[in-house]
């Protein structure tokens, strides 16, 4: 990480902690007002990097980074985000779950399923757009997608 990344998402986190910023723009315009001239997809980047997910506080949705609310519902509303904006499909295969995702995209949701450490999970392989998830012995593949459809509509 640069000396000027490390600076910058020390700065986001400091913002974040002490006043609710709900949107990008607000974390770029504070950004700015700190002497920092960053565009908006590089604080998204810098958000996504931090762990940092929206939280409803006070009615609000806000920023939170993950030391702010439990990791349990860190990693919840991490993997609700995820499957809401990379799960084009999902398909139950035997004891496997295989879910379709935009081309790079696969890691990502690979990732946020790790970070959930769901009970019925075993464990996941990733490729570029394909996604497969191992479930424990007993877990019904088809309950599963049905719990990752409802997911991923109820984030939107």
């Amino acid at each position: 990480m640069t000396d000027a990344r490390a600076r910058r998402q020390k700065a986001i986190a400091d913002l974040i902690r002490s006043e609710p910023l709900g949107s990008q723009e607000e974390v770029t315009a504070r950004l700015g007002g700190l002497g920092f001239s960053v565009t908006q997809a590089t604080v998204s980047r810098d958000l996504d990097q931090m762990g940092a997910v929206k939280v409803k506080r006070g009615g609000a949705l806000s920023y939170a980074l993950p030391d702010q609310a439990g990791a349990n519902d860190w990693a919840a509303a991490r993997l609700q985000r995820i499957l809401t904006e990379w799960l084009l499909s999902i398909e139950p295969a035997g004891n496997l779950l295989v879910l379709k995702t935009p081309p790079g995209s696969a890691h990502l949701l690979g990732v946020a399923l790790d970070q959930a450490r769901l009970d019925e999970v075993a464990g996941t392989i990733s490729g570029d757009d394909t996604l497969f998830v191992a479930l424990k012995d007993g877990v019904d593949a088809g309950v599963m997608a049905s719990r990752f459809r409802k997911l991923s509509k109820d984030g939107a």
